[in-house]
């Protein structure tokens, strides 16, 4: 007896090929703008931003945000600091990402006005000097110890300094150090005067605009803070552990330059990364060129074998022996798994991470999350999780009953609930902590009951809504009948153990990402700028495909030893690889990190926890339908008595 599909199968099979060729379309076309993207060197323009023109002597809006350190990953807003601050400070009103990032945008005593040059301007008011405390040079001397980098805001642009380390004037650094520790007579010393560099690029009409805003700090420890030259001829200042007081004024000189880069390339200094662009084509040559040779042995051994035993086994011939096992599991490979409640669950909330990490893609390689949007990208990432709830809620009830399950409700109310509360209680213990330090880090409380608004009020229900229309949809009619009586697996050889062979499968999909994840680790733990998505885009599609691959090959392996137990082991094999993302992480904090604080090892490896997790679902969902399909494909092209 040989399966066919009725007239509606095929009208079905129809809609589904149109949505799959429309499917390859957007994302030809997402990876043609991805390679354009990886490219581009300029053009970083957020749509819809328009650049803002000044007249000269117009005030340049500057604000302070927070103060950030590699060494112990505790944010703090600027004015935690015993800096002088005006009597009011205004904060502006940050977005749901700006705020989740530790972001704490205030106003300050710093002026800027176009094209007009200042020299040695106190900020400090009334007096020039202001009084610190022992504990308030204990405060400075600490975070000067801590390596702490001070970031402020000129027009929307952050305040840059050139990279020592560099051979180059061209390459910069976002923010400025706090203090130096001089390493010879361990002196701490604090850089109270900043040069302000601010270039700038002529409009028509006598209009201008700001292009790029440098900051050189300084030391400056003196005695008549009158005098017309002390900016230039002074000495350190040296926060002195035993006294009990220290004056410190705080001063600043600007000074604006003509440049000929147009306002749509400013962000091009700070984007720049002087030789990495090479690695990323490097690294992604490199996977493909594996990727590629693996995909055609792959495919070649399996299409061979597969051929060879579909010939064999629809042969009329009762002669021809057996060589494999995969067709006598038929009556058992589609026999429901154990805890399927809990395997529908993981698949659902692995969709919806994949759909809002492609749309997330699309978006960022079209330019809207470019940097200069601050926290725009993780405003896009919980929205778009939000809304994806749709598709966990279909895609965990249509799994759930394709097993045979029957409380839906149940199983829609677990997807909405299992990964985003994991989540949630995760990143809410970590801001806990960063509260007990009093840390910009710490979410407000407000905030979190805005995420819980969403999470409820449009997450679960768009996640319930997806699971009605799952449920009423008739669960998919399976090429073989399960037989009533469950066959003898028989005894496996040692590289078909479960744990190793899901730990095997890992290292492939991990393997293709395991450079790129090291830029974008750079990037979050030594507050580095990303932009280069059109690679990350790239590497994201072929993660799906190794994934898919792997875990198409070790089910058939399984599946040939008689093994019909697939369904776990479709979805771990690929999610293993969440297993050695866990391990990098681990492997970076030792090796790139210098952190003894608790409480920043709480945030490492709770954000590290996080992302992981994330990797996991996804990478395990695609697994989980490469290999359903694979399985229903040959199972539907074999005659069965």
């Amino acid at each position: 007896m040989k399966t066919t599909s009725g007239s509606s199968d095929k009208n079905q099979g129809t809609g589904s090929n149109a949505i799959i060729v429309f499917v390859l379309l957007t994302l030809a076309f997402t990876v043609v703008m991805a390679i354009v993207s990886a490219n581009r060197q300029s053009a970083f323009v957020i749509p819809g931003f328009a650049p803002k023109d000044f007249n000269i002597g117009d005030p340049v809006d500057f604000r302070v945000n927070k103060i950030v350190s590699a060494k112990t990953q505790i944010p703090y807003s600027y004015h935690h600091l015993p800096v002088c601050k005006p009597q009011k400070t205004i904060s502006d009103a940050e977005g749901l990402g700006e705020t989740i990032l530790g972001d704490r945008i205030e106003s300050s005593l710093y002026e800027v006005k176009m094209l007009v040059n200042e020299t040695c301007k106190t900020i400090c008011k009334p007096d020039v000097f202001k009084t610190l405390t022992k504990n308030e040079i204990h405060e400075f001397r600490r975070r000067i110890q801590e390596q702490y980098k001070v970031n402020w805001l000129l027009d929307q642009l952050p305040a840059a300094t050139k990279n020592q380390d560099s051979l180059t004037s061209k390459d910069w650094e976002v923010g400025f150090p706090l203090g130096r520790l001089d390493k010879q007579d361990g002196r701490v010393l604090l850089y109270n005067h900043v040069d302000i560099e601010v270039s700038y690029h002529p409009e028509p009409e006598n209009k201008y605009r700001v292009v790029l805003f440098s900051v050189t700090p300084k030391s400056h420890g003196y005695a008549d803070v009158t005098s017309a030259t002390y900016c230039k001829y002074s000495l350190d200042l040296d926060l002195k552990p035993d006294v009990a007081t220290q004056n410190v004024s705080w001063t600043y000189s600007v000074t604006w330059t003509l440049d000929d880069t147009p306002w749509h390339n400013r962000w091009e200094r700070y984007l720049k990364m002087s030789g990495d662009v090479q690695v990323h084509w490097f690294s992604i040559l490199n996977s493909l060129m594996i990727v590629l040779f693996l995909s055609g042995m792959v495919a070649m051994i399996l299409m061979r074998t597969l051929h060879a035993d579909l010939r064999r086994y629809n042969s009329q011939d009762p002669e021809e022996p057996d060589e494999t096992g995969w067709k006598l599991v038929h009556g058992d490979v589609f026999r429901p798994p154990e805890r399927g409640m809990l395997l529908s669950v993981l698949v659902g909330s692995g969709s919806q991470v994949l759909g809002m990490s492609i749309v997330v893609m699309i978006f960022a390689v079209l330019g809207f999350l470019s940097p200069a949007n601050r926290g725009g990208l993780m405003t896009a990432i919980l929205v778009l999780f939000v809304w994806m709830g749709v598709f966990a809620g279909y895609f965990a009830t249509r799994t759930y009953k394709n097993i045979g399950g029957e409380n839906w409700r149940r199983n829609s109310l677990l997807t909405a609930i299992f990964f985003p509360g994991i989540v949630f209680a995760t990143f809410f213990l970590e801001s806990i902590f960063l509260w007990s330090v009093d840390s910009s880090g710490g979410v407000p409380f407000g905030t979190f009951l805005a995420l819980i608004v969403l999470w409820f009020g449009i997450s679960v229900p768009l996640c319930f809504f997806g699971s009605y229309f799952a449920w009423r949809k008739e669960s998919d009619k399976q090429p073989a009948r399960t037989n009533q009586i469950p066959r003898q697996i028989p005894a496996q050889v040692w590289y078909m153990h479960p744990l190793f062979s899901i730990l095997m499968g890992g290292i492939l999909p991990f393997g293709a990402v395991f450079i790129e994840l090291f830029f974008i680790m750079s990037s979050i733990w030594l507050h580095k700028f990303y932009y280069l998505y059109g690679f990350l885009f790239i590497v994201f599609l072929i993660l799906i495909l190794t994934c898919a691959e792997i875990t198409v090959v070790m089910c058939y392996f399984q599946l040939c030893s008689e093994d019909y137990n697939w369904w776990w082991r479709s979805y771990l094999t690929s999610a293993a690889s969440a297993f050695y993302m866990f391990l990098y992480a681990i492997f970076y904090f030792a090796t790139s990190l210098d952190i003894s604080n608790f409480v920043s090892f709480v945030i490492y490896f709770g954000f590290s926890f996080i992302m992981c997790f994330g990797f996991f679902v996804l990478t395990g969902a695609v697994g989980f339908y490469s290999c359903y399909f694979f399985v229903r494909k040959i199972y539907g092209n074999l005659h069965v008595d």
